[in-house]
């Protein structure tokens, strides 16, 4: 869940944003005309071995299109990724192409480490999916693949508690939280009706809904102190009605690897994750789990305020001397069908729809099923949501952890958003 992977954040966002404020107040400068002779790129990324593979697959495939163009590759962890990158910016030898995350992307846009990408085309992406690479108005990267904020059921769980989930297309966070504490009852608590629900990604649904947001345009919070006491309210709401599991459980299962969390060993009927880890949580459950949408206020899936989320970005420096071909290669990534048929949904379910389309009969079951909701959605899409900004880990930590005080009954909900929103806007100075 979002909360789980802002939490490991931290520590490398501060100190990519210790080493970016030393000098990227300089890189902005225009870059170098390209070469008419032959071009070396330069293109970093993490990921898994199997990522790797694929990912020279791709830059195989782009070289056997581009003889003039040769991609050099810069691969790891996630663990040392940011770091490197931080370091390689402030020696002002960043990488040509870089694989870019949403909670560094205000970061390094902000201070000028980052290309316009003016060349791009994003005519087959839905807007929302477009925009959401956009700092300031300006295009700074492009989605590589999308997620989603669901809800996954085990339908055998839901199915022995005798509860009927509503139509989710219809439920409302009420339905949500009535319908998880009857099947909590149904099991003499051996089962909840659901994991926690108070992840920023859930909140910024939540806020969305209200006509509010988690973060605005300009890099501020969006909502304001009585509207973190409402979410808080509800949080208050489900631990009473024990709809949610007590707060040391909820604890426990956000640090829990994958499969080791509530929904994929049977503690819980239902969880709110992000689509893309269907896959791995019906390996770990042994479980065909459904994906459903999150509740609305309004019982409208018209007026969810949905949005994709992107799995990860694709940047470039804005000091590479080869601005031209490092965008040809994020349009090709991007927009190429051999480059759809040899990514698949590694990087998230293709952001590009034609590509989707043609990629959906070779997809895993799971991806299959996710990249069907991706597209059964898309009408229903809110505008997208602000690109985190700079100290946004910090801030959602804070509330995060403060919702958690909600759980244990150690402060109100009114006390906690004081208290949170104080840590929160502190963090956005």
């Amino acid at each position: 869940m979002m909360f789980r992977a802002q939490k490991s954040l931290l520590p490398k966002a501060a100190a990519a944003a210790a080493a970016l404020s030393l000098v990227l107040t300089g890189c902005g400068g225009s870059p170098e005309a390209e070469s008419d002779g032959p071009v070396t790129l330069r293109f970093s990324w993490w990921g898994s071995d199997v990522r790797h593979k694929m990912t020279e697959k791709l830059i195989e495939a782009f070289e056997a299109e581009n003889p003039n163009i040769n991609v050099e590759g810069e691969y790891g962890d996630w663990s040392g990724y940011w770091d490197k990158l931080a370091t390689q910016v402030a020696s002002q030898d960043a990488p040509d192409i870089i694989q870019m995350d949403a909670a560094y992307l205000g970061e390094y846009s902000e201070r000028g480490a980052l290309l316009e990408l003016k060349d791009v085309d994003l005519s087959k992406f839905d807007q929302p999916v477009a925009d959401s690479g956009k700092v300031d108005g300006k295009q700074y990267a492009v989605t590589s693949g999308v997620n989603a904020m669901v809800v996954m059921a085990n339908p055998a769980l839901v199915s022995a508690s005798g509860v009927a989930l509503p139509d989710d297309k219809t439920w409302t966070w009420d339905d949500l939280d009535s319908t998880a504490a009857e099947i909590t009852k149904a099991s003499g608590e051996k089962v909840f009706g659901t994991g926690q629900v108070n992840s920023d990604a859930a909140a910024n649904l939540w806020f969305r809904q209200h006509g509010k947001s988690l973060f605005t345009t300009d890099g501020k919070l969006g909502f304001d102190e009585s509207d973190l006491a409402e979410w808080y309210g509800y949080q208050a709401k489900m631990r009473d009605s024990k709809a949610v599991p007590p707060a040391s459980v909820i604890t426990e299962d956000a640090t829990a690897s994958i499969d080791q969390q509530g929904l994929s060993t049977g503690k819980f009927a239902m969880n709110m994750y992000w689509s893309n880890q269907l896959g791995a949580l019906s390996k770990a459950s042994g479980q065909d789990l459904e994906i459903r949408r999150p509740p609305s206020l309004d019982g409208k899936a018209a007026d969810a305020q949905q949005f994709y989320k992107s799995s990860m970005f694709w940047s470039a420096s804005s000091r590479t001397k080869h601005p031209a071909e490092a965008q040809k290669f994020i349009d090709f990534v991007t927009n190429n069908a051999t480059a759809g048929e040899i990514g698949l949904a590694d990087r998230g379910i293709p952001a590009n729809s034609e590509i989707r389309a043609a990629v959906a009969s070779m997809l895993t079951p799971a991806d299959a099923k996710t990249a069907k909701f991706i597209d059964e959605i898309s009408s229903e899409l809110g505008e997208a949501a602000p690109v985190p900004p700079a100290g946004g880990s910090a801030a959602v930590e804070a509330l995060t952890r403060y919702s958690l005080e909600v759980h244990f009954s150690r402060l109100s909900p009114q006390d906690a958003a004081k208290k949170a929103m104080d840590e929160a806007q502190s963090a956005l100075l």
